[in-house]
């Protein structure tokens, strides 16, 4: 494995994935147009991220259709309406949380799709059943990676066992996935080096996946590069649940390889981006702040910020209690 521990340096084998429609979607419960849709995908591809993610690939059965926009559900027919056969060097991939997808109902061949890979979402405790996913998906023909969710609450002996566990199965990637968005730089180097020690021995490579709560999901997201990390989450103007993600504009500035251009991004936030902030909102709040000092799940601020509360000191000593 290729580890570069230097924030100047072009590593070619850094990926970008810009992850605006999954976790962006949840938002806006999906809804987004499809001139958005096609105007992004032409975007990212003119900018040269190399992988972008279309939203989720969950059951109908398990969530109400006329509760969410297409990209909750990700159907072929959709996709292919946006990218035709995708004859670029862009991968699509969508994400399935464990225990939401009918696999052999709604995971078709790969020969018959234009999706490459599918990336489950999992906590610790359900990693046996997120390699039976991985499994099953990666026997259709598709790349996949594993991302364990809230790792921040996770003790490092059970990080370690999972790890061990998912790096022996056909997943390509292991995501770090800082959910509450509580960790600092220092605390992601150590974690960096736990999932790039295992996954050397088997021959896998890392990603991370950063929110924003304390506004260091960019800054974490380019220590873990520096560390080795390859696969870098993004999502245009950091959209995303709650306090968001690291910025895909960001990233695209941030690193050296000249494949890279911001043009094309920052023409999409121009057209697209900016008159959808001013229909939704994300990004950055006070109360988002505490979730991620207190290491808490990030819904109790977004429960907060829709009762239109500014009462922060009793926030904090409710969101205290929280497991």
């Amino acid at each position: 494995m290729e580890n570069v521990g230097n924030l100047q340096s072009f590593r070619k084998g850094v990926k970008i994935l810009d992850a605006t429609l999954r976790d962006g979607g949840i938002v806006n419960s999906f809804y987004f147009k499809d001139d958005f849709v096609k105007a992004l995908y032409q975007a990212n591809v003119a900018a040269g991220v190399d992988i972008m993610e279309f939203g989720y690939k969950v059951s109908k059965k398990m969530f109400d259709t006329t509760k969410f926009g297409k990209w909750k559900f990700c159907d072929e027919e959709d996709i292919r309406a946006i990218v035709g056969e995708n004859k670029t060097d862009m991968l699509i991939s969508v994400m399935s949380d464990v225990g939401r997808v009918e696999l052999k109902e709604e995971v078709i061949p790969k020969k018959e799709s234009v999706i490459d890979m599918y990336r489950v979402a999992t906590y610790v405790h359900q990693v046996p059943t997120a390699i039976e996913m991985i499994e099953y998906c990666a026997k259709m023909g598709y790349k996949t990676s594993c991302n364990v969710m809230a790792i921040s609450k996770v003790q490092e002996s059970s990080l370690k066992q999972a790890l061990e566990i998912i790096a022996q199965s056909p997943a390509d990637i292991m995501v770090i996935v800082d959910s509450y968005g509580a960790l600092y730089p220092e605390q992601i180097r150590p974690v960096c080096d736990t999932y790039l020690e295992v996954a050397a021995k088997y021959g896998k490579q890392v990603g991370i996946h950063a929110h924003n709560n304390q506004q260091l999901a960019f800054a974490n997201t380019i220590e873990a590069c520096a560390k080795g990390v390859n696969y870098l989450d993004g999502t245009v103007c950091g959209m995303g649940r709650g306090a968001g993600n690291a910025y895909t504009e960001a990233l695209l500035g941030f690193l050296k390889n000249p494949k890279y251009k911001m043009e094309p991004v920052l023409k999409f936030i121009r057209e697209y981006m900016n008159p959808l902030s001013k229909e939704v909102k994300w990004g950055y709040d006070t109360a988002y702040l505490l979730t991620g000092i207190y290491n808490v799940h990030p819904y109790a601020a977004i429960d907060f910020i829709k009762a239109n509360r500014e009462d922060y000191e009793q926030f904090i000593q409710e969101i205290m209690g929280v497991d």
